[in-house]
């Protein structure tokens, strides 16, 4: 019997329009009903999850959520950290040089929120998907001891696609590097991913992988799919999420999740 379900946001959980489908909301509750854990395991920083929280009345003290591709778990309603694995300022201003040299946009998430050293249309639109402010910022000024979260390459698909050709190898094996948009290219700490975050949340409340359901679209969710006992990729999934993937599901336009859970869980 499954126990703990990890839904991905964009793409997954949410339409296009970032709504949630009514059908999806009844399938949720009526897992949570029967005592199944339902996770929002997402890139976005927890404020961006929060109305989404609310809508699914995931809130209570035995909820949990994972913001920042894994980085951070917590508990929704006591806020307490089930694992936490970050970036310090010596990270960040490595990958700011790095942007320079390969000419791409930066921005970071830190204490302060969202910075960037110039302002641009995909900082800005991160601020708009998340409801947070943005704020330029010189990060040559950063102390290198700095708590960063996550930094993120963000560019037009093509200027992006060919600034990660020039990515030397070592960062790949420096950072967990994924690719959540085809606008947004995100480094995290190297403990950081959205599988070994599931793994950290299943052992902290006992859950065994073969429990686990975890359902996605992007490059950023490949790890979690792989990791899951029942790995579900979406009907708009990435190729190389649907390879990877034990059962692949409708669109997120055609309620996906909703299906995956009424299917596996028995609703409806």
């Amino acid at each position: 019997m499954y126990k703990l379900i990890a839904v991905d946001m964009d793409g997954t959980l949410l339409r296009e329009d970032k709504t949630i489908s009514d059908r999806t909301k009844e399938a949720i509750r009526g897992a949570v009903q029967k005592g199944v854990k339902v996770v929002l395991a997402s890139g976005r920083p927890i404020e961006g999850l929060e109305r989404y929280l609310n809508e699914l009345e995931l809130t209570s003290e035995n909820d949990y959520v994972m913001s920042f591709n894994g980085s951070l778990i917590q508990n929704v309603k006591t806020r307490q950290i089930v694992s936490k694995n970050i970036l310090k300022g010596s990270d960040l201003k490595k990958l700011y040089a790095l942007s320079k040299e390969i000419g791409v946009n930066i921005h970071a998430f830190t204490k302060q929120g969202c910075i960037t050293p110039k302002m641009n249309e995909y900082t800005q639109l991160e601020g708009r998907i998340n409801g947070i402010e943005v704020y330029e910022a010189d990060f040559d000024t950063l102390s290198e001891e700095e708590d960063v979260i996550k930094v993120m390459f963000i560019d037009p698909q093509p200027v992006l696609e060919e600034a990660m050709k020039k990515i030397p190898e070592a960062y790949y094996e420096e950072f967990t590097i994924v690719r959540s948009a085809p606008f947004f290219l995100e480094f995290l700490n190297k403990k950081s991913s959205k599988g070994t975050g599931i793994k950290a949340l299943g052992d902290h409340l006992h859950i065994s992988r073969e429990e686990i359901i975890c359902i996605g679209d992007a490059g950023n969710d490949l790890d979690m799919i792989e990791f899951a006992g029942l790995g579900v990729a979406m009907g708009n999934a990435f190729p190389e999420v649907k390879e990877a993937a034990d059962y692949i599901t409708s669109t997120n336009e055609e309620d996906g999740v909703a299906h995956v859970i009424e299917k596996f869980i028995g609703i409806g």
